[in-house]
């Protein structure tokens, strides 16, 4: 097996139930409901050769891209932030550029979360004009949660914002239509993405349960995980574990290496790529956010 790069988890979430305000999620039936901050990651995923992690919003309130700024601070291993902010909304941009003052910020999330939809937002010119301004801020949009009509607005919007990056989370996951005709236009949407450069794919959100046991064999997954690849190519997937949230199905240990048996048999660069250097240049990591990962 080919020796693994420092490794950049790209898709995890902290919060702290134990907050005055407590948290929008997880609830509190959910078993992932305790704290869950840098050090524990930490201590789940090093062992596994992770060195830096991306935290991912997972709260809509606005005062929580604060909480998240200050908790990653916390600890060296989380190198960059995806907050949560509205584009479309008035105070869009104010906040975009205060939150943006921190280095570790790094971008949005929006899509099938909270209620929103990308879909039906494509049409509204101050939305657009919204990301448009992300854009020339070298921030990026991940696109939550995806299925085939988010897909298919990605391609609508890059076809107005070209120059965003916008990160598809969970691809591998997303459940491809049974219809044909909608199966083979979700495919076209793929394709189409495929062709443009700054839209990228985490390989993360795929491991699942089947009649009560994760299932560890990599032939299971095989067919979703080449569509991606084949679709986007080396330069342009990079590695999540959804980090806690995939501890309501899977341990750490077996989703990192569902993913590793993925990408090891593959040359050295090829495997830098997938956990570490696109997910720089995706996200624009630099000395700022990564003093040094070890």
């Amino acid at each position: 097996m080919a020796t693994r790069p420092p490794i950049i988890d790209t898709h995890i979430h902290l919060f702290d139930p134990s907050r005055q305000q407590g948290v929008p999620w997880p609830p509190k039936d959910n078993r992932i409901y305790r704290s869950t901050l840098p050090a524990r990651y930490r201590e789940v995923a090093s062992p596994f050769g992770v060195a830096g992690a991306i935290a991912i919003e997972c709260s809509p309130w606005l005062a929580d891209n604060q909480w998240l700024l200050d908790t990653a601070r916390t600890d060296k291993i989380i190198v960059g932030v995806i907050g949560d902010l509205e584009p479309g909304t008035p105070d869009f941009r104010e906040q975009v550029r205060h939150f943006a003052k921190d280095p570790l910020f790094r971008g949005i999330r929006y899509g099938n979360l909270w209620g929103r939809s990308l879909r039906e937002k494509i049409s509204d010119s101050s939305f657009i004009a919204d990301l448009e301004f992300l854009a020339e801020a070298n921030l990026v949009l991940d696109a939550a949660n995806p299925d085939p009509a988010l897909v298919n607005a990605v391609v609508r919007l890059s076809d107005r914002v070209p120059d965003l990056t916008v990160v598809l989370d969970h691809l591998p996951g997303m459940q491809m239509p049974q219809d044909r005709a909608a199966r083979e236009a979700c495919q076209s949407d793929l394709a189409t993405l495929g062709s443009r450069p700054r839209v990228v794919a985490k390989i993360s959100g795929f491991v699942r349960v089947v009649n009560g046991q994760v299932r560890e064999d990599l032939a299971f997954y095989k067919e979703r995980l080449d569509l991606v690849w084949s679709t986007f190519g080396p330069d342009r997937c990079f590695y999540g574990s959804d980090w806690p949230n995939s501890e309501q199905w899977a341990s750490y240990s077996q989703v990192f290496q569902l993913a590793d048996s993925f990408i090891s048999n593959r040359d050295p660069g090829t495997i830098d790529k997938f956990y570490r250097s696109n997910a720089e240049a995706a996200y624009r990591l630099n000395t700022r956010h990564v003093t040094k990962l070890k």
